[in-house]
């Protein structure tokens, strides 16, 4: 897939020196932090620094110099790159390392680019902008193989391989903080805090949630808006032509104030063909977020080169548009058999393609929303189950020639992989968002008799540090 031309790295990069923006701004041995509520100034130690590695979370690793304490101790550096000579404000000491922010690229890598985004390095969402696409690819790549080696003591046993996806544009999701006032704005939280950052383009999202972006954006503010809305989630069909709206209002919201939200945001732009409003939940809330008001459609139809899948609001679904159907060929190719069974299945992204190869399918999803669509989608040779992975695991008692497993970023865990190996499935298939988990899910399969037989990386979230990966064992 073609990549933009690279940039000529830029020999220095003052990007602290901002401090109109409210980030922090490097001036020798000071770094300024402007706050909502007033400036606060306060001195910390500046360094020069060469970055040692990439590691998962986006930072790069330096050591500090050693002193009469002893070994210098790793400091973590955003926004920088292997190799790369740096000037760097030491912001937090922490007992076994510390954390810096970059002050200035003394030796910039040959991989550094000018970054595409305006909002780069005050916006939370990307990390890895700084670095060219091919570069990101490596990275990515050594940094899951280092993940895999340290946590789970393997090192793999076959080739690794990577899928790369259109740089840019590929998002068919977005989820957007919203301000109400003193103006209405879209945007995300500030980078690693939770500062509200307006934002008039996100350039990972897909043109038609740009266009809405803009046009929501000049819609809330010519409203009057009774409604405290928090949050707004677009979502964009295969085509890019139609478009999902979900608002996440405060609690104590009426159900009357969100209909009329609704009915009045679906006129916000031509394309949104429905709007859902839903009560935020909080983080400490593990329930659905309770449906508050629906107008239009409740759900797209998503095309890919296999199936039409109903998708409703609330229900999850991979978020890059480009690389959907490479990830079930991936996931699904070549695998036959009578019985597979897909835990965390969603709106059955791979249970309905397993479908065509298999006698039976069980999809096993816990979330409501998400199972009503898999029981739409499902074919009659698949049998959805509504229950958490491990309510299921503990009383399976079909054997599966093929487990597929896509957990979220907390994995599989060691109970559930344990009560999954009981069912002495020949084949497990399982699908990480997140090396630190896949690694150590590894070591318990590997040390309970499986191996590791093939390697994919599909880079479904390009620019950021997220890692999505297919890893294939066998007994």
């Amino acid at each position: 897939m073609s990549n933009r031309n690279r940039p000529t790295a830029e020999p220095r990069n003052d990007a602290l020196d901002r401090e109109s923006t409210g980030e922090q701004v490097y001036r020798g041995n000071q770094v300024w932090r402007n706050a909502k509520k007033g400036s606060t100034a306060f001195r910390i130690h500046a360094v020069q620094l060469t970055v040692e590695k990439m590691v998962y979370g986006g930072d790069g690793l330096a050591r500090l110099p050693a002193d009469e304490h002893g070994k210098g101790k790793s400091v973590f550096v955003p926004f920088v790159l292997e190799g790369e000579r740096i000037e760097a404000a030491v912001a937090e000491q922490k007992p076994g390392f510390a954390r810096a922010e970059l002050g200035a690229v003394l030796g910039p890598a040959p991989a550094r680019v000018s970054p595409q985004c305006p909002y780069f390095r005050r916006c939370g969402g990307c990390h890895y902008q700084h670095s060219s696409y091919e570069h990101q690819l490596e990275m990515k790549a050594a940094i899951l193989r280092e993940t895999v080696q340290r946590t789970a003591k393997i090192e793999l046993p076959c080739e690794l391989r990577v899928h790369p996806s259109p740089p840019w544009n590929y998002r068919n999701r977005a989820r957007l903080k919203v301000q109400t006032s003193p103006e209405f704005a879209l945007g995300y939280y500030r980078f690693r805090s939770h500062e509200f950052l307006p934002v008039e383009q996100c350039p990972i999202s897909s043109p038609l949630i740009n266009r809405a972006i803009g046009k929501v954006s000049a819609w809330g503010r010519s409203e009057h808006l009774s409604v405290e809305m928090q949050e707004l989630e677009l979502f964009a069909n295969a085509s890019d032509d139609a478009l999902l709206v979900e608002a996440y209002c405060a609690s104590g919201t009426s159900r009357r104030d969100a209909r009329g939200l609704a009915e009045r945001l679906i006129d916000a732009m031509p394309g949104i063909i429905g709007v859902a409003v839903f009560e935020q939940t909080t983080p400490h809330q593990n329930s659905e977020p309770r449906t508050l008001a629906n107008f239009g459609e409740s759900h797209i139809a998503y095309q890919t080169s296999k199936f039409s899948y109903r998708v409703s609001a609330g229900s999850f679904f991979q978020v890059n548009r480009f690389l959907i159907d490479e990830l079930v060929d991936i996931v699904t190719g070549y695998a036959t058999g009578k019985v597979a069974l897909e835990l965390y299945a969603g709106v059955g992204l791979f249970a309905v393609v397993l479908a065509r190869s298999f006698a039976q399918v069980i999809a096993v999803e816990a979330s409501q929303t998400s199972y009503s669509d898999l029981r739409e989608n499902a074919p009659q040779e698949v049998k959805a189950v509504r229950a958490t992975t491990e309510q299921y695991l503990q009383g399976a008692s079909e054997r599966a020639d093929l487990v597929v497993a896509d957990p979220p970023r907390g994995g599989l865990g060691e109970r559930n992989v344990r009560n999954l190996v009981k069912m002495v499935a020949p084949r497990v298939t399982y699908v990480s968002c997140d090396p630190s988990t896949l690694a150590r899910d590894l070591r318990t399969f590997v040390s309970l008799g499986y191996r590791i037989e093939g390697a994919d990386l599909i880079d479904l979230f390009p620019q950021t540090f997220h890692i999505e990966s297919v890893f294939r064992l066998a007994l």
